[in-house]
């Protein structure tokens, strides 16, 4: 079964994907943003890229943010 445009979140991640997600670092709450398309971990300071739909949970991947 196939989702189809109407039924995919404008993001393009799942929100109960999004729910459950941590920082993989600090275990502390994301933050999404949107028109970067990351998750943002204030404690950690850092930036997790979202590539395709798919939340890039590594911080090698993920920018520094001040």
């Amino acid at each position: 079964m196939t989702t189809s445009p109407a039924e995919r979140p404008e993001s393009g991640v799942d929100p109960k994907l999004l729910e459950i997600l941590v920082c993989p670092q600090t275990k502390g709450p994301l933050e999404f943003d949107s028109a970067r398309q990351e998750l943002i971990s204030r404690s950690a300071k850092l930036a997790y890229p979202i590539r395709d739909g798919i939340p890039i949970m590594l911080p090698e991947e993920a920018r520094r943010i001040d």
